[in-house]
């Protein structure tokens, strides 16, 4: 069984974190500007420059490689907004066809490449994660961990001092070109530094894992906050917290799941399944964007308008019949939601806005009174509002109030009352309770 070596996992580590949180930046203000697959097209098309680099500089030079990079990663934002502007085609398949074209150059070239420079297509393309520590000569620092430590400081310069302006471009372009920031110049600067990401991460994750790095952090930070500040930290946390458990697994998983733990697993893949992984639980248990948490906003949201219904029709009882008491069956009968319909009614009970008179009656109770008082109001200010202000049937008036019942706060029944003045009786010649 395979031991830890501080010295050799922890490079791989330090490697991982580094590739994945200076990806996780770039990639939060693709995902806010709706370009996740700019990152895909970009990470798959600087190939070619990375191939004219090799074979210009019969080396693996890092500056070559970032300026062929850099030139193409800019052709593929340059020639997707061409093709989209007079290719009369959407975005997403102007991106399709440039990243697609080139990349299947970039892999003739690369292929081409390989037979002349000490140069492995499956490196560029899976990365070689495992491999970095080899590199370090006398116990440094390998080369490959001071590339993505460099692109995550320069990253992080990046959006910290334009921050304000990637921002407003995120979210505004054309407000931002108002006040005066050029939100073409900040878009191919976005661009570069994908393309600079993307080329310093291939040794470590490689071209084709690449974008689940710019892509699926900041996705997931996306579930779990609407502040772009907040989302920004979450992303980088998210990336991080991938790359440890994702060496992790790839070093133990065989092991814990029974297999032969001498079988290698690609960590830099690992980390992209883990990334996947903390999305998918994130979007089912996500607070206000998960799964599970819409659907205990809209459970509430039902049970809160099945409460009010019956409030509304425990106030008209009273006012057709005063002084009797309405069957606790036929209350839950009008309401007809069955079994919801009961929980409703013990939560009105719980709360004191229902009172049980005998085995199989209930009543209003004075909380309960005032509640079902101001919703009843709001529904007849509305009528009246609505036959007031548009030609609209007497009996085409009630269906509409009673859904926008549930939502008028305080402010808009003000703001109602105001408008509508002392208007005594509904539309229907009912009095508006006080």
């Amino acid at each position: 069984m395979m031991e830890w070596d501080v010295n050799i996992d922890g490079w791989i580590i330090a490697a991982g974190i580094c590739s994945a949180m200076a990806c996780a930046l770039p990639g939060t203000f693709l995902v806010l500007r709706k370009m996740s697959l700019m990152g895909d097209a970009i990470s798959h098309a600087v190939l070619p420059g990375l191939a004219i680099a090799f074979l210009i500089t019969n080396s693996r030079g890092v500056l070559p490689m970032f300026i062929g990079a850099v030139i193409v990663g800019i052709l593929t934002a340059v020639g997707t907004q061409v093709i989209t502007r007079h290719g009369k085609v959407e975005s997403g398949a102007a991106m399709g066809v440039v990243f697609s074209i080139l990349f299947a150059l970039g892999l003739v070239l690369i292929r081409q490449a390989a037979d002349h420079v000490d140069l492995d297509p499956q490196c560029v393309l899976y990365g070689n994660l495992s491999q970095i520590p080899l590199d370090a000569l006398d116990g440094g620092v390998p080369p490959a961990v001071v590339n993505v430590a460099l692109a995550l400081l320069l990253n992080i310069i990046f959006v910290c001092a334009l921050y304000k302006e990637l921002k407003i471009c995120a979210f505004d372009p054309q407000l931002a070109t108002t006040l005066g920031i050029n939100a073409n110049v900040m878009h191919y600067l976005l661009m570069v530094v994908v393309a600079v990401t993307t080329v310093a991460s291939f040794e470590a994750v490689g071209s084709i894992l690449v974008i689940a790095m710019l892509i699926v952090p900041a996705a997931t930070a996306r579930l779990l906050s609407d502040r772009m500040g907040t989302t920004l930290v979450l992303a980088v946390i998210v990336a991080g917290v991938s790359a440890v458990l994702g060496h992790l697994l790839a070093f133990r998983g065989p092991g814990w799941l029974g297999l032969d733990p001498s079988v290698a697993i690609e960590t830099a893949a690992m980390i992209a399944v883990v990334t996947g992984v903390l999305f998918l639980i994130t979007l089912v248990f996500a607070p206000r964007y998960g799964l599970v948490g819409k659907w205990y906003h809209r459970a509430r949201l039902t049970l809160q308008i099945v409460r009010e219904d019956m409030l509304g029709i425990l106030y008209r009882w009273g006012e057709h019949r005063p002084g009797e008491d309405i069957f606790k069956e036929d209350l839950l009968s009008a309401v007809g939601r069955g079994t919801l319909a009961r929980i409703a009614l013990g939560s009105l009970q719980r709360r004191k806005a229902v009172e049980s008179i005998g085995s199989d009656r209930v009543r209003l109770s004075a909380t309960g009174r005032d509640a079902a008082t101001k919703l009843v109001r709001d529904h007849r200010l509305w009528e009246g509002y609505m036959a007031t202000h548009f030609d609209i049937p007497l009996d085409h008036l009630h269906e509409p109030a009673e859904r926008i019942e549930h939502y008028l706060g305080d402010d808009l029944s003000e703001q109602l009352q105001k408008e509508m003045g002392d208007l005594g009786e509904d539309p229907h010649g009912r009095k508006i309770p006080e």
